[in-house]
Order: C-alpha cells, then sequence, then structure tokens
C-alpha cells in the first residue's frame, strides 16, 4: 500500500521513515519554493525571449533550443540565490537544517514530441539508486508552470519492495561525471550515452501520478521506480528537482531497501549541508564510495 500525505504536519524523522517506507509527500507552494519559481521564470523567460518558455519549442529549430537550455541550465543550478531558496525550502518544510544536506537545484525541460536526448532526455522507468544514489536520499520536485497528467512523472508502487532486472551495474557516478555529463549538450537527436536502465517489461499500470500547482511540492525516496510520462500536453514541462539526506541516516545507513540497485560509486559528495554549504565528512563520503574512481 502507497499512501500520499497532502500537507502534513508530520515531524521530520517520522517523515523520513514513511518514505523510506514507499509513501509519498505533497505539500502545498511555500514562500520559499514560490520564490524559486519565480527565480526560474525570470531566468527561462529572459533565455527564451520574446517566446513563452512552455511554448518555446514550436519556434525554435532544434540546435538553437539546445542552445538556450545550454546556457540557462548550468547558470540556473550555479547561481547563489537557487541554493539559498532551497535552504529556505527545507526550513519551510521542517526538514532538520542542520543535519539536511542537498545537491544543487536542477532546472529541468520535458519537451512535447519534439526533443528527447541530452538536455530534453525524458526518462524512462528508473529508480535514483540506480545511479550512485544512497537508500537514504529524498527527492524533491515542483512544476514551474502549470502541469497536467499528460507530462509529470508516474510512480510504479508494486515495484518499491520487488526488484527489476536493470544494468546498474555498469554504472559509476565518477565516471559519468567526468565523461557523460558534460556531452550532454551535444545530445540533440539521438541519446547515445549508456545510463542505467530496465532489462525487463514494467507493467506502467497502475501507476500513481501527482498534479500539485506551480511551487508545490511532491517529496519521495530516492527508491522509488518511477517514469517520466511521454509529455503529448503540446507544451513543454518544466520543473526543478533536488536532492537531500539526513547525515544520521547516512551515518547509520538508514534508508529505503535496496531491491536491486548494483551501481558503484556515490553521489554523496555532490551534497552540502544547508546551514553553511559545507559538504558531508570526506571518510563518511568514502566509505560509501564501493569502487573509487
Amino acid at each position: 500500500m502507497t499512501v500520499v500525505y497532502f500537507d502534513s504536519p508530520m515531524s521530520d524523522d517520522e517523515r523520513r521513515r514513511r518514505l523510506f517506507g514507499g509513501d509519498l509527500f505533497v505539500y502545498s507552494p511555500t514562500p520559499h519554493s514560490m520564490a524559486l519559481v519565480a527565480f526560474a521564470r525570470e531566468m527561462a523567460e529572459s533565455a527564451f525571449a520574446p517566446h513563452f518558455p512552455p511554448d518555446a519549442q514550436h519556434h525554435l529549430s532544434g540546435p538553437e533550443y539546445v542552445q538556450v537550455l545550454a546556457d540557462l541550465k548550468p547558470t540556473f543550478i550555479n547561481h547563489p540565490r537557487s541554493k539559498e531558496l532551497v535552504r529556505g525550502m527545507l526550513a519551510d518544510l521542517g526538514a532538520d537544517v542542520e543535519q539536511t544536506y542537498f545537491d544543487v537545484p536542477r532546472l529541468r525541460s520535458m519537451t512535447s514530441e519534439y526533443l528527447n536526448a541530452g538536455l530534453t532526455l525524458q526518462f524512462e522507468s528508473h529508480r535514483d539508486t540506480w545511479f550512485s544514489a544512497p537508500m537514504s536520499q529524498l527527492n524533491f520536485w515542483m512544476p514551474v508552470y502549470d502541469v497536467e497528467e499528460a507530462n509529470v512523472m508516474a510512480f510504479h508502487p508494486p515495484y518499491f519492495s520487488n526488484g527489476v532486472r536493470n544494468s546498474s551495474r555498469d554504472y559509476n557516478y565518477a565516471q559519468w561525471v567526468a565523461h557523460g555529463r558534460t556531452a550532454a549538450a551535444q545530445q540533440i537527436d539521438m541519446e547515445t550515452r549508456k545510463q542505467p536502465e530496465a532489462e525487463e517489461q514494467i507493467a506502467r499500470e497502475p501507476d500513481i501520478r501527482v498534479i500539485t500547482p506551480p511551487g508545490g511540492v511532491l517529496l519521495f525516496s530516492g527508491a522509488q521506480l518511477h517514469t517520466t510520462v511521454p509529455n503529448t500536453s503540446g507544451r513543454t514541462r518544466f520543473s526543478i528537482d533536488f536532492r537531500a539526506v539526513n547525515r544520521r541516516d547516512v551515518e547509520q545507513r538508514v534508508g529505503a531497501e535496496n531491491v536491486d540497485s548494483d551501481c558503484t560509486g556515490t553521489t554523496l559528495g555532490d551534497f552540502l549541508r544547508a546551514t553553511d554549504l559545507e559538504p558531508l565528512p570526506a571518510d563518511l563520503i568514502e566509505s560509501y564510495d564501493t569502487v573509487p574512481a
């Protein structure tokens, strides 16, 4: 059974426990999530001007569109304001900011029947834990503009505690950072980078799709099997996501059960403490780096 909690007053500790068990949490827009959405809109609307970002795909060639994203996305990701607003969001949502570490927020764009590679890649069914994420990772996701059931994510609850045959055995995060991530802007018409994927047919139904207003927050475990719904809405979906871990969970190896992830390396070096942007201790990160690159 998967439970969806809406605007729950639950404590951070209890919420994490339930997320590690496969439940989902949804929150109304917070002051900082709305500020983050407004910041993303300001940047996107300037980058795509004179076109409205969700409609810009109908006015630009593939290379032109990708070039806009190649400039826009890293600017948003690395801007100090983005990190500042994520820190505020975590506090809004009751996270223990002394113990919470997050990675940089990413601006995602899923075009509608247009491009599907590199900076516009629409992911097939996967768990983030196939990509060297720790089992204690939690994902925060919010739409930047209005979304609908035809352009959000679908969760597949029966697989939370049931393994899926997959190719995560071939993935090492450090190698991806060195070679795969840097090639994203060159992937325009076809995705050629090798990434973890299911090696068996996934039963896509029943699924759960969560629709929130812009700035509404969806919170889920990195071990959730989910799929980017093929976007048939006619408009590009823009969203923001980031990940977080609680240091105590990382130290105590607390998290969702690992039912099928076999990747190497770790993403923990990307996480920064919410209070002062300090990374996790090097020895703690190293203890998760199963095959150092």
